[in-house]
């Protein structure tokens, strides 16, 4: 790919901030330009170097304090590198944090005006997209009145309405859809997924759902440093797998990393190969193999403090016998063994259904039916979980189940073992609207007289 296609190139950059003694010092150093005296500097990036090419979509992650917002200023002009480059090619539109752009005393409609011109729009071409902005903004008579009266909420609409109307090149967002409603939240999701298709997207959030669902790649930075640059899905996991890990350490548990683990002995039963039922009709039609469902694998990744491993991940009809294919709508179990290593108390065991892209569609835990009855499991026994439930009918791609077993609460909890994509199940059916279809119970059009 040439090097025309690369709209974002950063090379080694870094930035340092001052601190200094006293506010006479950051005076003098604002007036003068020059570096006086001081004990301490945070650097707040170190060397992080990747590029963006057109049409991408990347999400960036990392916990408070990680460099994430340095980043995106540096990016979009209104900070300078210390050390380092960065360059952009095209227009940026850009909602960082909230207000930026925004003169507090003028109204929301000068603030377009404004907001505008310094995202490089003419005059006459924002007064041709002024209802078009003030409809998707949709703040009423509050466009008219001062910004320093709206809520947080009508900033982002305000801001997001000028970004989605300026013909960007690249749109960088910057936690912007934290507040706001939910109906607003979606109206900027419908868009960001449809400027996709024809511009390149950087994407700061906090809510890994929204990175694995829009972005094609995530870099995940931490304490200023480039940790992972690569596959939404793959840098999310690790992201998670680490910060469940830090958590747990301020209980003085470990967590430690399942990916390299050996596979060990199971005491399960090799799993018998069942024929479907419905194969021979699926073999004499257009329709086949709709739902495949693949073997168990142990090795397939995943964190935990080493409590207990996973044995056991299968999908079984009403009859109990393992499935291999599925048509969608029917009757299943999925059933999750898992054997405790040491003694375990409190003992949750759950599963999350995702697409490729590691988005969750759907998933449950064991919690709630054990909260008058807690399950503890001795060191060598084997626990044991079912979920039964109507499968979906699902689009085609690849869908994996990821499992866990912990112990605690709902909301303080250890995950002893959690494997990522334990269980593979292709589709192959692509009639389906939405995510996930559900199968109907009955489907009926009529027509009544008046």
């Amino acid at each position: 790919m040439s090097s025309d296609s690369i709209v974002i190139q950063c090379k080694e950059v870094g930035k340092r901030f001052p601190i200094f003694e006293r506010p006479a010092q950051r005076l003098m150093s604002a007036l003068t330009g020059k570096t006086y005296a001081r004990k301490n500097q945070f650097d707040a990036l170190r060397d992080i170097s990747f590029e963006l090419r057109k049409g991408e979509s990347v999400g960036i992650i990392g916990t408070n304090g990680s460099g994430k917002s340095t980043l995106l200023h540096i990016i979009c002009g209104t900070l300078t590198p210390t050390t380092g480059t960065a360059v952009v090619k095209g227009r940026v539109a850009a909602l960082l944090e909230l207000g930026a752009g925004f003169n507090p005393e003028f109204t929301g409609r000068e603030n377009v005006f404004l907001n505008g011109s310094l995202m490089g729009l003419k005059k006459k071409q924002i007064e041709e997209r002024f209802s078009s902005i003030a409809d998707f903004a949709d703040i009423g008579e509050h466009i008219d009145m001062p910004v320093k009266t709206y809520s947080s909420g009508m900033y982002v609409r305000l801001a997001f309405a000028i970004a989605a109307h300026v013909d960007a090149d690249t749109l960088v967002i910057d936690e912007a859809l934290s507040v706001g409603d939910v109906r607003f939240a979606q109206k900027c999701m419908r868009f960001m997924r449809a400027f996709r298709e024809r511009g390149t997207l950087l994407f700061v959030s906090h809510d890994s759902g929204a990175v694995t669902s829009l972005c094609d790649r995530a870099i995940w930075l931490d304490n200023g440093n480039l940790r992972a640059d690569g596959a939404a899905k793959d840098v999310v996991e690790a992201y998670l797998a680490e910060q469940h890990a830090k958590d747990r350490a301020d209980f003085g548990e470990s967590v430690k990393s399942l990916q390299d683990n050996a596979r060990t002995s199971s005491k399960r039963a090799p799993a018998e190969y069942v024929r479907d039922y419905r194969q021979d009709l699926i073999d004499a039609s257009s329709r086949r193999s709709l739902i495949e469902v693949f073997e168990f694998e142990e090795q397939s990744g995943g964190f935990g403090t080493g409590g207990a491993r996973i044995a056991e991940v299968a999908l079984l009809n009403e009859q109990g016998h393992h499935l291999t294919l599925l048509l969608g709508g029917e009757n299943v179990t999925l059933r999750i063994r898992a054997e405790a290593v040491q003694n375990l108390k409190d003992v949750i065991v759950g599963f999350y259904l995702k697409d490729r892209l590691g988005q969750r569609i759907f998933g449950d835990n064991t919690y709630l039916t054990q909260l008058n009855s807690p399950v503890n499991v001795n060191q060598g026994e084997i626990a044991c979980a079912e979920f039964s439930f109507r499968m979906p009918l699902l689009q085609q791609g690849s869908y994996t189940f990821d499992v866990a077993i912990a112990t605690g609460t709902q909301d303080e909890h250890t995950q002893q073992a959690w494997l990522h994509d334990a269980l593979v199940i292709h589709g192959s059916e692509s009639s389906i609207r939405g995510i996930v279809g559900l199968p109907m119970a009955d489907i009926k059009l009529l027509v009544e007289t008046l």
